[in-house]
């Protein structure tokens, strides 16, 4: 997987250019129309264009990591997502693309507005074609302009949930009401936890099933733990480290307010762990407020590339999310070897199995697990042992790739009238 901040690909300067960026429709260079053979990949079957709403994180680089797998498995991909979700995960430079605006939250004038424009590229795809959205706002958008799309040549909908609605009040109404229309109007769900594919069923969804969402590989460290800590001067204190994106549904609040029970607790000044926030997001002004304030010991390490070099060096890896689905970060902590403590929310605990100390979304439980880990180092080694084997069992790029190609292959059957 990419290592910046563990979360977000680097991306392009603001107002850079993508290169081989093309409007759906075109073909790029090597590639084939319909019917013709993919280098290396068997007959096409048909065309497939992946949709997103505006992305920061997992989204994006899923899809970057799935582009370049499908027209192995014979389907020629094109992209529609807000231009700089484009920009950010550079993905004209896997598919031919064409920036269609739709926002992360709701706002009717420009889901019009996105709904046309989709539409316009909805004119080039058929019944054998498929649609595969990402997300609930994605999927909404593209179920809206396929509707206006006569029956006869209606490409199908296929949407993967990747997270949940979390908000409150009406915002939270309206969110599962558009999550039940979206699991209601797709042919093929696919849902990154088994609470999304219960929920997607008893929307109403008629095929629903898990998906798979592997991590992409990462490198091996580069520097030594003590390399890392040299530069970063945290002498010999325990390190905490915890990679995700500054926003609400990651939980920084609840780390910090372990971090101040751990800091609170009995014993000696080099004993309080030192905790490292690799990741940036539009929390991270009021998170560090909040630190300086208390005099919590934290390092604001904003967006990396050397999150192996961290992942080696860190006592206990810490993930407080609010939510979670297949997390990116878990799987590279696993990969790494981790010793893991994490919040027990939406798919974590079907992604690490044993291999983590799992705690439920409270402060007190949670500077609980991580003060345990940092006085059993027998613990945390056999964390690691666990760790490892649960990484090889994690799903691989390939399990995926087959898994959303023969949801492809079964969406475009029901639009046909076969299946």
């Amino acid at each position: 997987m990419s290592d910046v901040s563990g979360t977000e690909p680097s991306g392009t300067e603001p107002g850079g250019t993508e290169p081989g960026g093309t409007e759906p429709g075109g073909t790029e260079p090597g590639g084939t129309e319909p019917g013709g053979t993919e280098p290396g990949g068997q007959g096409v079957r048909g065309r497939v264009l992946l949709v997103l709403a505006t992305s920061t994180g997992g989204v994006g680089r899923h899809v970057a990591a799935l582009l370049p797998l499908l027209p192995g498995a014979g389907w020629r991909p094109q992209v529609a997502a807000p231009s700089a979700t484009l920009q950010q995960f550079m993905l004209p430079a896997l598919a031919p693309s064409v920036a269609v605006e739709i926002p992360a939250a709701p706002h009717p004038r420009a889901d019009a507005r996105a709904v046309r424009a989709l539409r316009s590229v909805l004119a080039g795809l058929g019944a054998g074609d498929v649609v595969h959205a990402h997300g609930i706002r994605a999927g909404f958008v593209a179920l809206a302009a396929l509707r206006t799309v006569p029956a006869r040549r209606r490409p199908g909908l296929v949407v993967t949930l990747h997270n949940a609605v979390l908000a409150a009040g009406a915002r939270g109404l309206l969110g599962r009401t558009v999550e039940a229309v979206v699991a209601r109007g797709a042919d093929v769900v696919l849902a990154v936890s088994g609470d999304l594919v219960r929920r997607a069923r008893a929307a109403g969804a008629r095929d629903a099933a898990r998906a798979l969402v592997p991590a992409p590989a990462s490198r091996p460290p580069r520097r030594t733990p003590a390399e890392v800590r040299a530069r970063l001067g945290t002498g010999e204190a325990p390190l905490l480290l915890t990679v995700a994106r500054l926003a609400p549904q990651k939980g920084l609040p609840l780390l910090l307010d372990a971090l101040g029970r751990l800091r609170a607790a009995e014993g000696p000044p080099e004993a309080v762990p030192v905790l490292l926030v690799a990741g940036d997001g539009p929390l991270r002004a009021e998170l560090e407020a909040r630190a300086a304030a208390e005099a919590l010991p934290v390092r604001w390490l904003g967006a990396r590339r050397d999150v192996a070099d961290l992942l080696a060096a860190a006592d206990v890896v810490v993930s407080s999310s609010e939510w979670e689905g297949q997390p990116l970060a878990v799987q590279e902590a696993l990969r790494a070897g981790a010793a893991l403590v994490a919040t027990d929310v939406g798919g974590v605990g079907e992604v690490t199995g044993d291999a983590a100390v799992l705690v439920p979304v409270d402060a007190q439980a949670l500077a609980a697990a991580v003060r345990g880990l940092l006085a059993d180092p027998q613990a945390r080694r056999d964390l690691r042992e666990r760790a490892l084997r649960r990484a090889a069992q994690l799903p691989t790029e390939e399990e995926a790739l087959a898994q959303v190609a023969d949801a492809y292959a079964r969406a475009a059957r029901r639009r046909r009238g076969v299946g």
